[in-house]
């Protein structure tokens, strides 16, 4: 696998970064079907305190999240078709979690509910939007994306 350029073209990184980014952004959209789509069954399984945690999500957190996934979708896609609407996507994605978070842990004091542990995803989450926001800026830069 070799990293130099030619002819402008990406390099195999450009690839396995773009296949990567469409593999975490699909994942997280199947977190997002799963939580508008909870049963009550699994609802009623949870701790009395996620439970209300989970009621109490405000629509505008729901629809951050919605926003922040399929954005990221699209980002990665546009990406891997070299499309200079990765860069925006991306923007998108990462205020969309930022928002999201700022709901959960701000708000709402998700640390209470879920704990430290349960910081670590969504602080990968938002490291990984920004690492994909800039790869993305610098595979526009380099003139991979039109």
């Amino acid at each position: 696998m070799s990293d130099i350029v030619l002819n402008g073209k990406p390099t195999t990184t450009f690839w396995i970064v773009g296949g990567a980014a469409l593999v975490w952004n699909l994942f997280g959209l199947v977190f997002y079907i799963g939580h508008v789509t909870i049963s009550p069954e699994a609802l009623a399984a949870m701790p009395q305190l996620q439970q209300d945690f989970f009621a109490g999500t405000p629509t505008w957190a729901t629809a951050a999240f919605a926003l922040g996934v399929n954005a990221g979708v699209l980002g990665s896609l546009f990406l891997l078709l070299r499309k200079a609407w990765a860069v925006p996507m991306f923007v998108l994605s990462l205020v969309s979690v930022i928002v999201q978070d700022i709901d959960a842990f701000v708000l709402r004091d998700g640390f209470s509910v879920v704990g430290i542990n349960g910081i670590i995803i969504p602080s990968m989450v938002v490291v990984i939007a920004i690492a994909l926001l800039f790869y993305a800026r610098d595979t526009k830069e380099k003139g991979w994306l039109a």
